[in-house]
């Protein structure tokens, strides 16, 4: 019995200690890698705060305006827009699995 509440006792530990990182899926830490290095430049990539370039919305945002999985076919055809500060780029299966991911996680 005291192995058992020892055991529950630093399972219970590790489980408020462990880093957010250790809890979050892999697809959407990878996701998360791809936005800071591509995105957050303009878009606020946090379930909070502002963007930093005040015309680019925030990607938590993006779920009010499209259903994230619709974006998938957008994100394998390549990105472009009308205004000339957003870079266009495609990206892989894999990584547009990934940043679908991250997106839906700050729903």
């Amino acid at each position: 019995m005291k192995a058992l509440r020892a055991g529950f006792a630093i399972g219970l530990w590790l489980s408020v200690t462990a880093p957010v990182a250790a809890q979050t899926p892999p697809d959407v830490q990878r996701g998360r890698v791809l936005v800071k290095t591509y995105c957050a430049q303009c878009h606020s990539i946090d379930k909070v705060g502002p963007s930093p370039l005040s015309i680019a919305p925030p990607l938590r945002d993006l779920h009010r305006r499209y259903p994230v999985e619709n974006l998938e076919e957008a994100f394998a055809e390549g990105i472009s827009t009308g205004h000339p500060s957003m870079p266009q780029f495609q990206l892989d299966p894999h990584q547009i699995h990934d940043l679908i991911a991250f997106l839906k996680s700050l729903e």
